[in-house]
């Protein structure tokens, strides 16, 4: 079956030979300062458990909240929007009492970022992009949650492709561009990730973008499935992602050696969006704009990057600073890999996928 080809990525990768693009910041901790009541958080829904905390539900019960914050980014000078739906899925929502919902919050997400975006485009010409984000789930494909049973799992593969499918289709609906699979801690969850994405572009008959993004667990530099950077990598490059990078755990320091790797061997585009540092003994980021700025930089001076943004703890005033300092930086060319590097042990994961 032949796709049509995704303008976004064309679009994107257009805008990227040009400079380093900017993906916006925080979205958890930028809710969390607003200081929201339960009341704000339920809405009228008649949900019968507490919701705060539950911030993707805020695109139904208190849209001016998501949309003044992407707001805010895009005035910051990011390019890219996420939407706020890292917890959307029907696992996560199930805490909440909230995944009959699942449907309704990522729709109204995806539009109200959309809505923001293209009005930023409007004013000033320059191509503003919705990635549609998808986070990992509290579940995990590859390890048990029970140390007595090493072979238990909560869900199986179908369940959670079938759970991935039933988000990424509300984002598209909506208008993202891309589907974003971040957060990664496990391989298996994003191969399954890719997966319900590769059905629902044979259904829509079209390509729906994928941006891949890992979080590491140690300073080694592997996931939680003991996955390092160069093998997810490989385990995931048969999807043919626009990005592959980096996300969360650790703030810029910790990341650098991994993302000077991650740079050397991928002929995808790298977008790397670490948190404002470590946190605090009370759980805060202390990491100024200029001082995560600064770190960041050094990847795009040395020609590592092509989209930068932040996870925890960043602000609009972290991605302003980002923005101006890779600003008249040139942004990393994608390599040309040799035709045995490309296919060196994709066979199975073509299969898989």
């Amino acid at each position: 079956m032949t796709l049509i080809p995704s303008a976004a990525r064309s679009a994107l990768l257009a805008q990227a030979q040009q400079r380093i693009l900017i993906t916006d910041g925080a979205f958890g901790t930028e809710i969390q300062q607003r200081r929201l009541t339960e009341a704000d958080y339920a809405g009228s829904l008649g949900l019968t458990k507490d919701q705060k905390g539950n911030n993707d539900i805020l695109a139904l019960t208190k849209p001016d909240v998501p949309e003044a914050i992407h707001r805010a980014y895009f005035e910051a000078g990011a390019d890219i929007a996420e939407t706020n739906t890292f917890s959307a899925n029907r696992i996560s929502q199930a805490d909440y009492g909230a995944e009959h919902l699942v449907r309704e919050i990522n729709l109204a997400s995806a539009q109200l970022a959309r809505k923001v975006a293209d009005a930023f485009e409007a004013k000033d010409g320059r191509p503003r992009f919705v990635a549609g984000a998808i986070g990992p789930t509290n579940k995990t494909l590859s390890l048990s949650p029970d140390v007595n049973d090493p072979g238990y799992r909560e869900i199986d593969w179908d369940f959670l492709v079938d759970v991935y499918h039933e988000q990424a289709a509300a984002l598209v609906e909506g208008g993202a561009d891309f589907i974003l699979v971040e957060t990664v801690f496990d391989t298996l969850n994003a191969k399954a990730a890719i997966m319900a994405v590769k059905q629902l572009e044979r259904e829509l008959g079209r390509e729906v973008p994928l941006m891949l993004s890992m979080t590491l667990t140690d300073l080694s530099g592997r996931n939680l499935s003991g996955h390092t950077v160069e093998a997810f990598w490989y385990a995931v490059r048969h999807a043919n992602p626009v990005t592959i990078g980096l996300n969360c755990s650790f703030g810029a320091t910790q990341l650098r050696p991994h993302v000077r790797t991650l740079s050397a061997i991928t002929d995808a585009m790298i977008m790397v969006y670490p948190n404002a540092g470590l946190p605090n003994e009370l759980g805060q980021y202390d990491e100024g704009p200029d001082e995560t700025a600064g770190y960041v930089s050094e990847w795009a001076a040395a020609g590592q990057v092509n989209v930068l943004g932040g996870c925890c703890g960043s602000t609009p005033a972290h991605i302003a600073a980002i923005a101006r300092s890779a600003q008249g930086l040139p942004p990393r060319t994608l390599p040309e890999l040799p035709v045995e590097t490309r296919l060196a042990g994709l066979e199975p994961f073509i299969m898989a996928a």
